[in-house]
Protein backbone atom coordinates (compact mmCIF):
# COMPACT_ATOMS: atom_id res chain seq x y z
CA UNK A 1 0.00 0.00 0.00
CA UNK A 2 0.61 3.07 -0.63
CA UNK A 3 -0.03 6.73 1.13
CA UNK A 4 -0.15 9.85 -1.77
CA UNK A 5 -0.51 13.39 0.08
CA UNK A 6 -1.13 16.29 -1.14
CA UNK A 7 -0.30 19.30 0.53
CA UNK A 8 -2.47 22.65 -1.02
CA UNK A 9 -2.45 26.39 0.15
CA UNK A 10 -6.55 25.27 1.67
CA UNK A 11 -6.51 22.16 1.53
CA UNK A 12 -4.49 19.23 2.95
CA UNK A 13 -5.60 15.85 0.98
CA UNK A 14 -4.79 12.14 2.34
CA UNK A 15 -5.05 8.64 0.63
CA UNK A 16 -4.21 4.81 0.86
CA UNK A 17 -4.41 3.16 -2.59
CA UNK A 18 -1.95 0.19 -4.18
CA UNK A 19 -2.13 1.80 -7.35
CA UNK A 20 -3.93 4.84 -8.55
CA UNK A 21 -7.61 5.40 -9.67
CA UNK A 22 -9.23 3.70 -6.38
CA UNK A 23 -8.63 4.70 -2.33
CA UNK A 24 -8.87 2.03 0.26
CA UNK A 25 -8.82 5.17 3.02
CA UNK A 26 -9.56 8.85 2.17
CA UNK A 27 -8.86 12.21 4.83
CA UNK A 28 -9.32 15.51 3.82
CA UNK A 29 -8.42 18.49 5.95
CA UNK A 30 -8.77 22.19 5.82
CA UNK A 31 -5.44 24.31 6.04
CA UNK A 32 -5.56 27.45 8.18
CA UNK A 33 -2.96 29.82 6.68
CA UNK A 34 -2.64 31.44 9.50
CA UNK A 35 -0.58 28.56 11.48
CA UNK A 36 1.88 28.46 8.19
CA UNK A 37 3.42 25.47 7.39
CA UNK A 38 3.37 24.11 11.01
CA UNK A 39 0.18 23.66 11.45
CA UNK A 40 -0.35 21.68 7.98
CA UNK A 41 2.54 19.42 8.97
CA UNK A 42 0.81 18.88 12.55
CA UNK A 43 -2.14 17.31 10.75
CA UNK A 44 0.26 15.24 8.07
CA UNK A 45 1.97 13.73 11.42
CA UNK A 46 -1.70 13.52 12.68
CA UNK A 47 -3.30 12.39 9.94
CA UNK A 48 -0.42 10.27 8.36
CA UNK A 49 0.51 8.39 11.28
CA UNK A 50 -3.58 6.63 12.02
CA UNK A 51 -3.26 5.83 8.26
CA UNK A 52 0.23 4.24 8.62
CA UNK A 53 -1.28 2.56 11.79
CA UNK A 54 -4.40 0.89 9.83
CA UNK A 55 -2.44 -0.09 6.96
CA UNK A 56 1.12 -1.46 5.92
CA UNK A 57 2.09 1.52 4.01
CA UNK A 58 5.60 0.96 1.92
CA UNK A 59 6.14 4.46 0.86
CA UNK A 60 4.98 8.08 1.11
CA UNK A 61 4.33 9.91 -1.93
CA UNK A 62 3.58 13.91 -2.33
CA UNK A 63 2.18 16.33 -4.74
CA UNK A 64 3.45 20.13 -2.95
CA UNK A 65 1.61 23.08 -4.25
CA UNK A 66 5.35 24.62 -4.74
CA UNK A 67 8.61 24.11 -6.30
CA UNK A 68 10.29 20.96 -5.26
CA UNK A 69 13.98 19.67 -5.65
CA UNK A 70 15.29 16.50 -4.52
CA UNK A 71 13.35 15.82 -1.58
CA UNK A 72 13.07 19.60 -1.13
CA UNK A 73 10.61 22.10 -0.51
CA UNK A 74 11.83 25.20 -2.45
CA UNK A 75 8.86 27.55 -1.55
CA UNK A 76 5.16 27.95 -1.29
CA UNK A 77 3.82 30.83 -2.84
CA UNK A 78 0.52 30.61 -0.67
CA UNK A 79 1.58 29.48 3.05
CA UNK A 80 4.23 30.72 5.13
CA UNK A 81 7.25 28.13 6.40
CA UNK A 82 8.15 26.16 3.65
CA UNK A 83 11.16 27.52 2.33
CA UNK A 84 13.65 24.88 1.82
CA UNK A 85 12.15 22.25 3.96
CA UNK A 86 13.84 19.00 3.94
CA UNK A 87 10.11 17.23 3.47
CA UNK A 88 11.61 13.59 2.28
CA UNK A 89 13.88 13.22 5.33
CA UNK A 90 11.10 14.90 8.04
CA UNK A 91 8.58 12.20 6.71
CA UNK A 92 11.09 9.71 7.38
CA UNK A 93 11.76 10.84 10.68
CA UNK A 94 8.03 11.42 11.50
CA UNK A 95 6.18 8.71 9.67
CA UNK A 96 9.22 6.02 9.96
CA UNK A 97 8.87 5.19 5.98
CA UNK A 98 10.40 6.75 2.74
CA UNK A 99 8.86 9.22 0.66
CA UNK A 100 8.69 10.38 -2.55
CA UNK A 101 8.14 14.47 -3.03
CA UNK A 102 6.97 15.69 -6.76
CA UNK A 103 5.28 19.17 -7.71
CA UNK A 104 1.29 18.96 -7.55
CA UNK A 105 1.21 19.50 -11.84
CA UNK A 106 3.43 17.11 -12.27
CA UNK A 107 2.19 14.36 -10.50
CA UNK A 108 -1.59 15.11 -11.37
CA UNK A 109 -0.27 14.41 -15.05
CA UNK A 110 0.99 11.53 -13.99
CA UNK A 111 -1.78 10.35 -12.98
CA UNK A 112 -4.36 11.59 -15.90
CA UNK A 113 -2.02 9.51 -17.57
CA UNK A 114 -1.94 6.02 -16.13
CA UNK A 115 -5.36 5.73 -14.31
CA UNK A 116 -7.39 8.92 -16.37
CA UNK A 117 -8.25 10.76 -19.34
CA UNK A 118 -4.44 9.83 -20.82
CA UNK A 119 -4.47 6.19 -20.10
CA UNK A 120 -3.19 4.21 -22.92
CA UNK A 121 -1.61 7.21 -24.41
CA UNK A 122 2.30 7.40 -24.66
CA UNK A 123 2.98 11.57 -24.84
CA UNK A 124 0.23 13.24 -22.29
CA UNK A 125 0.28 17.11 -21.70
CA UNK A 126 -1.82 18.14 -18.35
CA UNK A 127 -2.83 21.57 -17.49
CA UNK A 128 -5.25 22.32 -14.64
CA UNK A 129 -6.95 26.46 -14.96
CA UNK A 130 -7.99 27.41 -12.12
CA UNK A 131 -6.20 30.51 -9.67
CA UNK A 132 -3.13 29.79 -11.69
CA UNK A 133 -2.55 27.71 -14.82
CA UNK A 134 0.09 24.69 -14.33
CA UNK A 135 0.96 22.04 -16.46
CA UNK A 136 3.30 18.44 -16.54
CA UNK A 137 4.12 16.21 -19.30
CA UNK A 138 4.48 12.70 -18.94
CA UNK A 139 5.98 10.24 -21.76
CA UNK A 140 5.50 6.53 -21.08
CA UNK A 141 4.72 7.07 -17.62
CA UNK A 142 7.79 8.90 -16.30
CA UNK A 143 7.05 12.59 -15.65
CA UNK A 144 9.09 14.62 -18.28
CA UNK A 145 11.96 17.58 -16.48
CA UNK A 146 11.26 16.42 -12.70
CA UNK A 147 15.08 16.87 -11.82
CA UNK A 148 14.74 20.46 -13.62
CA UNK A 149 13.66 23.55 -11.35
CA UNK A 150 10.96 23.77 -13.58
CA UNK A 151 9.30 22.15 -16.12
CA UNK A 152 6.28 22.54 -18.63
CA UNK A 153 5.16 25.46 -16.91
CA UNK A 154 2.68 26.57 -19.79
CA UNK A 155 0.82 29.33 -17.23
CA UNK A 156 4.29 31.51 -17.48
CA UNK A 157 4.59 31.29 -21.32
CA UNK A 158 4.55 34.87 -22.76
CA UNK A 159 2.34 35.20 -25.31
CA UNK A 160 3.97 37.35 -27.64
CA UNK A 161 7.65 39.29 -28.09
CA UNK A 162 5.56 42.52 -26.70
CA UNK A 163 5.13 40.95 -23.24
CA UNK A 164 8.36 41.72 -22.13
CA UNK A 165 7.80 41.28 -17.66
CA UNK A 166 7.19 38.03 -15.98
CA UNK A 167 3.94 39.39 -15.02
CA UNK A 168 2.78 39.49 -18.56
CA UNK A 169 1.89 36.07 -18.69
CA UNK A 170 -0.51 33.28 -20.23
CA UNK A 171 -1.84 32.92 -16.33
CA UNK A 172 -2.04 36.44 -16.27
CA UNK A 173 -5.09 36.58 -18.76
CA UNK A 174 -6.55 33.21 -18.56
CA UNK A 175 -6.81 31.57 -15.45
CA UNK A 176 -9.35 32.25 -13.08
CA UNK A 177 -8.41 35.76 -11.91
CA UNK A 178 -6.91 36.51 -15.34
CA UNK A 179 -10.23 35.86 -16.62
CA UNK A 180 -11.79 38.39 -13.97
CA UNK A 181 -8.65 41.47 -14.83
CA UNK A 182 -10.13 41.12 -18.29
CA UNK A 183 -13.22 42.26 -17.10
CA UNK A 184 -12.60 44.05 -14.91
CA UNK A 185 -10.17 46.40 -17.76
CA UNK A 186 -12.66 46.17 -20.11
CA UNK A 187 -16.33 46.53 -18.25
CA UNK A 188 -16.57 50.14 -19.05
CA UNK A 189 -17.13 48.75 -22.58
CA UNK A 190 -19.79 46.43 -22.10
CA UNK A 191 -23.16 47.20 -23.37
CA UNK A 192 -25.59 48.73 -20.03
CA UNK A 193 -27.49 45.41 -19.85
CA UNK A 194 -24.58 43.21 -19.59
CA UNK A 195 -22.72 44.83 -16.96
CA UNK A 196 -26.01 44.92 -14.91
CA UNK A 197 -26.43 41.62 -15.36
CA UNK A 198 -22.97 40.83 -14.14
CA UNK A 199 -23.78 43.11 -10.78
CA UNK A 200 -26.31 41.64 -10.15
CA UNK A 201 -24.22 38.34 -9.62
CA UNK A 202 -21.22 40.03 -7.99
CA UNK A 203 -22.60 42.84 -6.36
CA UNK A 204 -19.45 44.76 -7.35
CA UNK A 205 -17.12 44.71 -9.64
CA UNK A 206 -14.37 44.06 -7.08
CA UNK A 207 -16.23 41.05 -5.83
CA UNK A 208 -16.91 39.45 -9.42
CA UNK A 209 -15.13 35.71 -10.20
CA UNK A 210 -14.49 33.59 -13.08
CA UNK A 211 -17.42 31.60 -11.59
CA UNK A 212 -20.08 34.38 -12.01
CA UNK A 213 -18.63 34.81 -15.67
CA UNK A 214 -19.15 31.53 -16.77
CA UNK A 215 -22.80 31.79 -15.04
CA UNK A 216 -23.32 34.80 -17.07
CA UNK A 217 -21.65 33.74 -20.37
CA UNK A 218 -24.38 30.63 -20.00
CA UNK A 219 -27.04 32.83 -19.50
CA UNK A 220 -26.03 34.82 -22.79
CA UNK A 221 -24.33 37.83 -21.79
CA UNK A 222 -22.45 38.66 -24.84
CA UNK A 223 -19.84 40.47 -22.84
CA UNK A 224 -19.17 37.71 -20.58
CA UNK A 225 -18.54 35.42 -23.60
CA UNK A 226 -15.94 38.37 -25.12
CA UNK A 227 -14.38 38.28 -21.82
CA UNK A 228 -13.74 34.47 -21.82
CA UNK A 229 -13.72 33.63 -25.69
CA UNK A 230 -10.41 36.22 -25.73
CA UNK A 231 -8.94 34.77 -22.25
CA UNK A 232 -9.27 31.27 -23.83
CA UNK A 233 -7.85 32.40 -27.27
CA UNK A 234 -4.68 32.93 -25.61
CA UNK A 235 -4.46 29.85 -23.46
CA UNK A 236 -5.76 28.14 -27.08
CA UNK A 237 -2.76 29.73 -28.28
CA UNK A 238 -0.41 28.19 -25.24
CA UNK A 239 -1.63 25.01 -25.56
CA UNK A 240 -0.90 24.64 -29.05
CA UNK A 241 2.71 25.76 -29.01
CA UNK A 242 2.89 22.98 -26.00
CA UNK A 243 1.59 20.26 -29.03
CA UNK A 244 4.07 22.03 -31.93
CA UNK A 245 6.88 21.13 -29.38
CA UNK A 246 6.36 18.37 -27.79
CA UNK A 247 3.90 16.53 -30.01
CA UNK A 248 1.38 15.29 -27.57
CA UNK A 249 -1.01 13.00 -28.37
CA UNK A 250 -3.21 13.55 -25.71
CA UNK A 251 -3.95 17.23 -23.60
CA UNK A 252 -5.74 16.49 -20.44
CA UNK A 253 -7.44 19.96 -19.18
CA UNK A 254 -8.69 20.49 -15.42
CA UNK A 255 -9.10 22.75 -12.69
CA UNK A 256 -12.14 24.95 -11.76
CA UNK A 257 -12.38 26.92 -14.40
CA UNK A 258 -12.88 24.34 -16.91
CA UNK A 259 -16.26 23.46 -15.16
CA UNK A 260 -17.66 26.39 -17.00
CA UNK A 261 -18.30 23.78 -19.10
CA UNK A 262 -17.90 22.54 -23.15
CA UNK A 263 -19.95 25.39 -24.91
CA UNK A 264 -17.85 27.97 -23.38
CA UNK A 265 -14.54 26.84 -22.30
CA UNK A 266 -13.60 23.50 -24.36
CA UNK A 267 -15.71 24.23 -27.88
CA UNK A 268 -14.11 27.74 -28.19
CA UNK A 269 -10.43 26.08 -26.53
CA UNK A 270 -10.34 23.24 -29.33
CA UNK A 271 -11.21 26.20 -31.86
CA UNK A 272 -8.38 28.38 -30.48
CA UNK A 273 -5.80 25.60 -30.29
CA UNK A 274 -6.46 23.70 -33.98
CA UNK A 275 -6.28 27.96 -35.43
CA UNK A 276 -2.68 27.87 -34.09
CA UNK A 277 -0.76 24.19 -33.98
CA UNK A 278 1.50 23.82 -36.57
CA UNK A 279 -0.95 22.01 -39.71
CA UNK A 280 0.97 18.96 -39.79
CA UNK A 281 -0.16 17.70 -36.27
CA UNK A 282 -3.84 18.77 -36.45
CA UNK A 283 -5.44 15.42 -36.52
CA UNK A 284 -2.89 14.02 -34.62
CA UNK A 285 -4.04 14.88 -31.00
CA UNK A 286 -6.82 15.34 -28.71
CA UNK A 287 -7.94 17.39 -26.12
CA UNK A 288 -10.28 15.81 -23.28
CA UNK A 289 -11.62 17.06 -19.82
CA UNK A 290 -9.94 15.93 -17.20
CA UNK A 291 -10.91 12.32 -15.31
CA UNK A 292 -9.94 12.07 -11.75
CA UNK A 293 -11.60 15.40 -10.29
CA UNK A 294 -10.55 17.02 -7.18
CA UNK A 295 -8.37 14.11 -5.77
CA UNK A 296 -5.87 13.94 -8.70
CA UNK A 297 -3.17 15.08 -6.98
CA UNK A 298 -3.76 12.59 -4.35
CA UNK A 299 -3.91 9.75 -7.19
CA UNK A 300 -0.73 11.15 -8.65
CA UNK A 301 0.99 11.03 -5.19
CA UNK A 302 0.38 7.40 -5.22
CA UNK A 303 1.47 6.78 -8.70
CA UNK A 304 4.61 8.33 -8.08
CA UNK A 305 5.33 6.47 -5.06
CA UNK A 306 4.32 2.96 -7.07
CA UNK A 307 6.93 3.70 -9.55
CA UNK A 308 9.39 4.89 -7.08
CA UNK A 309 10.04 1.28 -6.16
Amino acid sequence: MFLGIEIGGTKLQLGVASQPGSFEAFERRDVDSTLGADGIRNQIVEVGRSLCERFDIQRVGYGFGGPVDDGVVITSHQIDGWNNFPLRQWTSQQLNCPAIVGNDCDVAALAEATAGAGRGKGRVFYVTVGTGIGGGFVIDGCIQGANRPAASEIGHLRPGPTCTSSRDTVEAVASGWGIVAVARERFATAEPDDRNELLKRSGDIEQLTAKQIGESARAGNGFAIDVLNHSINVLGWAIAQVITLTSAEVVVVGGGVSLIGEQHFYAPLRSAVSQFVFPPLAQAYQLVPAALGEDVVVHGAIALAAADG
